[in-house]
């Protein structure tokens, strides 16, 4: 009874800024590496970012110094800060995350049902 919920994306214009979050609810006994992902029309999906529990962070090359992943455990929830933004960041944006559950020994992969994010003017 895991499940992930995305907010935030919407319309901005090119320049702009945008917040997106994802929160974690149900059992959740710990959640490990969590990430973001977006997918464009007729294109593959694809990682935008990761970070561990830790606050380790990676990127891909096309959104580094521009978007910045970071996570609030006490909330279970994970943001991505979206600056200077493009028409190419145009796509929906889907939660990833690792979380085992107090009903399981192991963690299992959960991902959000995605938040439209467009870039235009």
């Amino acid at each position: 009874q895991v499940q992930l919920m995305e907010s935030g994306g919407g319309l901005v214009q090119p320049g702009g800024s945008l917040r997106l979050s994802c929160a974690a609810s149900g059992s959740i006994a710990s959640i490990n590496d969590m990430g973001w992902y977006r997918q464009a029309p007729g294109k593959q999906r694809e990682l935008v970012a990761t970070i561990t529990s830790g606050g380790s962070s990676t990127y891909a090359d096309s959104v580094k110094g521009r978007l910045t992943i970071s996570r609030d455990n006490a909330k279970n929830t994970v943001y991505l800060q979206m600056n200077s933004l493009k028409p190419e960041d145009t796509a929906v944006y889907y939660c990833n995350a690792d979380i085992r559950s107090r009903w399981r020994p192991r963690p299992n992969n959960y991902w959000g049902g995605g938040t439209q994010v467009t870039v235009s003017s």
